[in-house]
């Protein structure tokens, strides 16, 4: 009888241990798509585009289309006769501002285009 109040009094003072636990977190990523991670980074003729700045694609393309924000995203689309460029942004791990880190290509018909030649259609209009 009395090994099985031990056994009951053990049970019931293991939730009062286990709010004595630490509660220490180890920092975790934010979950937000870095520049350098992103595949298309190594993509030759996208580097004028990977990893800008907003700032920086109104220079070289003119002002946007549509102007998204999501937080803690941020969506540019800019148009011509050509194709049809949504450029995400994402502010960065350090802090810093936000800059690209996809793009996406289309038609206006939905059909898809090479970004690269996307790009450099945008540029020459």
């Amino acid at each position: 009888m009395i090994r099985m109040k031990a056994k009951f009094l053990v049970l019931l003072s293991l939730p009062a241990l286990a709010a004595c636990a630490s509660t220490a977190t180890t920092p975790r990523s934010t979950g937000l798509p870095a520049v350098s991670g992103s595949p298309l980074s190594s993509v030759a003729g996208l580097e004028i585009v990977m990893g800008k700045t907003a700032d920086q694609l109104t220079r070289l393309f003119g002002n946007p289309q549509l102007d998204i924000s999501e937080p803690p995203a941020r969506k540019l689309q800019f148009a011509s006769g050509a194709c049809i460029l949504d450029a995400y942004l994402y502010p960065q791990e350090n802090g810093g501002s936000q800059r690209v880190t996809h793009i996406d290509t289309r038609r206006s018909d939905g059909a898809a285009v090479d970004r690269v030649s996307c790009v450099n259609a945008l540029r020459l209009r």
